[in-house]
């Protein structure tokens, strides 16, 4: 009898969905409790939690089930380099199912935790993670997850065959695509700068593929002053020894992925006299080991991991450092200009994590989807919740193209092959579409969290914790409202060459669906969202600065939705191309795609529009009481 119960508890016994996706049945005859005279009893009779159990949702391999990227990658390659790419990805998503998922879910639940002390007192601040960590450390080795951009075996299609590969990985993870993204923004800076010295170690360890090699990197830049306003907020100082090495001295405030081998930071070098120079002017880039060769920290001091909202399973912490030995990698002065590249990996990195966070709730909330059943048929036949999802997943195509495209502009750049209009697009659309898909992740992924009912808000599910690590791609590498500002600064540097490409981009795109009917309507969105931007574009011109500065946020997303808008229309076009292909584009081009012109029309970017804008959020505050 006892061992009988002990046999039911074991198959009625909770577990955790998205620690283990299986699916799980309960067999009625066998569980319903027996009386000792032999008759059955009622079901609840020795259950509180009845009979009924949901069946979770599962994924299979995500590159075979993601058509659009299949097509894109068939579309874009040439046939020789497809098929070897096809082939690798193929065997990549059936790893990722068959270990690299389950890794990532224990990243998710065993997050890092601080050391401060041995058990004799001595002071070791050391971040301790968890297995599955580590072991992701190996497989982005074995992987190439890094070192496929640098060793461009496919040429400029290399970044493009990374970032895929990045875009299936990125949400079975566990977060481990933070120190990639830092390592692979290191790698890219040694490389701009040249290849020597102390930096042909650290490259080498950067672009490994031999795990007993391999390095990740940190990124240290932001102090307590400030995050973006890097200029005016460092005050680590760095003091030149006899042998050329530095020592630096400053409070780190953030720094991502601390349990890296290496990182890149921001110092001001003192003088003789121990002065430095403010402003940017005064920044130079740094180079520096964490460990020293006898395994201690490099003169620095972990103060605390910070507690943050999401991504708790990348080691962020505070650092105190205190004559750390580093070596000056760019010229004096020129810190902040040297960091340049490493912005545009890191901004790359954050809208794969994006695109591909958009992806994962769409196929979750899919498969879910075709296993609910509620007011007498499965959710996936009520039109309604379709026409939600169908939505989810339009925005999500948008945005994948939007990440896709920038990849593609940034390997031609690499290997210089990129013509004057890949570059300005290059400029143009990286913080873009690092602004846009950062906010569209959040919004479709608490869409997908409500497609799932109670259990989007459970912890258990591990959907919740999608939506926390979601928040973090508007604000990391620059907020929406920073990143517009250097929409800005791409154009006024450029004397708007950018925007005068941009449009010029646009319309080569649409071309190719000028004798497809089913397409009509979507080019013509276009055309009418493109003539309005310039008609702004112009008007702008003749504008005092703060117009446009005002009109920025406005004017990326305009750049974004029409850019998607084209992008969507040209992968329609194209002759392999679905329905569903063409579908996509047609919904997308339906949304309004300019509304910088809209706001501009209804007179939001005047001055007094301005002011009274200031009036209404500061309305009845003591903080500003008679300054308005």
């Amino acid at each position: 009898m006892f061992s009988r119960l002990k046999v039911v508890y074991a198959e009625l016994k909770p577990r955790h969905w998205y620690l283990r996706w299986m699916s799980s049945t309960v067999n009625l005859k066998e569980t319903q409790p027996v009386s000792m005279a032999g008759q059955q009893q009622p079901i609840f009779g020795r259950t509180s939690i009845g009979t009924f159990f949901q069946e979770e949702p599962c994924f299979g391999n995500q590159y075979i089930e993601d058509s659009l990227l299949r097509s894109y990658l068939k579309r874009q390659l040439p046939p020789e380099v497809f098929l070897k790419v096809d082939c690798d990805l193929e065997r990549f998503g059936a790893r990722l199912c068959d270990e690299i998922d389950d890794l990532g879910k224990e990243c998710n639940v065993n997050h890092p935790v601080l050391q401060h002390y041995d058990a004799w007192g001595r002071r070791v601040d050391r971040i301790v993670t968890c297995p599955a960590w580590k072991k992701m450390k190996k497989i982005a080795a074995e992987e190439g997850l890094v070192a496929e951009a640098y060793d461009r075996k496919y040429s400029n299609w290399s970044r493009l065959y990374q970032v895929a590969k990045l875009y299936l990985y990125a949400p079975s993870a566990g977060l481990f695509t933070c120190p990639l993204a830092m390592t692979d923004g290191a790698a890219k800076v040694i490389e701009t700068l040249g290849i020597s010295g102390p930096l042909e170690k650290a490259y080498s360890h950067l672009t490994s593929r031999d795990p007993k090699i391999f390095w990740t990197s940190g990124q240290w830049m932001t102090e307590r002053k400030g995050g973006s306003d890097v200029a005016g907020g460092t005050e680590t100082v760095a003091r030149e020894q006899p042998d050329g090495s530095y020592r630096l001295y400053g409070f780190k405030w953030f720094t991502s992925a601390t349990d890296a081998d290496m990182t890149l930071t921001l110092g001001r070098v003192m003088d003789a006299q121990g002065n430095t120079v403010e402003g940017s002017k005064g920044l130079s880039l740094f180079y520096l080991e964490m460990f020293t060769e006898d395994g201690r920290l490099n003169n620095i001091e972990v103060q605390r991991l910070k507690d943050k909202l999401g991504t708790r399973q990348v080691p962020t912490a505070e650092l105190l450092l205190d004559g750390t030995k580093a070596f000056k990698i760019s010229d004096e002065g020129r810190g902040v200009s040297s960091i340049a590249n490493m912005l545009t990996i890191t901004r790359v990195h954050n809208s794969i994590s994006a695109a591909s966070a958009m992806k994962r709730i769409v196929t979750l909330a899919r498969e879910y989807a075709s296993k609910r059943f509620v007011f007498g048929k499965f959710i996936q036949d009520h039109p309604l919740h379709m026409q939600t999802m169908a939505r989810m997943e339009v925005e999500t195509r948008g945005a994948f193209l939007l990440l896709m495209e920038v990849a593609r502009l940034l390997g031609l750049e690499e290997n210089h092959m990129g013509s004057e209009i890949d570059l300005h697009l290059l400029r143009l659309l990286t913080p873009v579409v690092k602004l846009y898909t950062g906010k569209q992740a959040i919004a479709v992924v608490s869409e997908g969290l409500e497609c799932f009912g109670g259990q989007g808000y459970m912890e258990d599910t591990g959907l919740p914790g999608m939506l926390r690590d979601a928040q973090v791609l508007s604000i990391w590498e620059g907020t929406t409202n920073i990143l517009s500002l250097d929409v800005l600064r791409a154009i006024t540097k450029t004397r708007g060459q950018v925007l005068a490409v941009f449009s010029y981009a646009v319309k080569s795109k649409l071309e190719a669906a000028a004798d497809i009917p089913e397409l009509k309507q979507a080019v013509k969105a276009e055309q009418i969202a493109l003539g309005r931007l310039e008609e702004f574009i112009h008007k702008a011109g003749t504008q005092e600065v703060s117009f446009l500065e005002v009109a920025a946020r406005d004017l990326s997303y305009s750049l974004a939705r029409i850019y998607a808008g084209a992008l969507l229309v040209e992968h329609a076009s194209w002759e392999e191309a679905t329905s569903l292909d063409i579908y996509a584009a047609v919904r997308w081009c339906e949304q309004e795609l300019c509304p910088v012109a809209t706001a501009e029309k209804a007179g939001n970017y005047s001055a007094e529009m301005v002011a009274m804008d200031t009036a209404l959020v500061y309305d009845g505050s003591s903080s500003i009481k008679g300054k308005l």
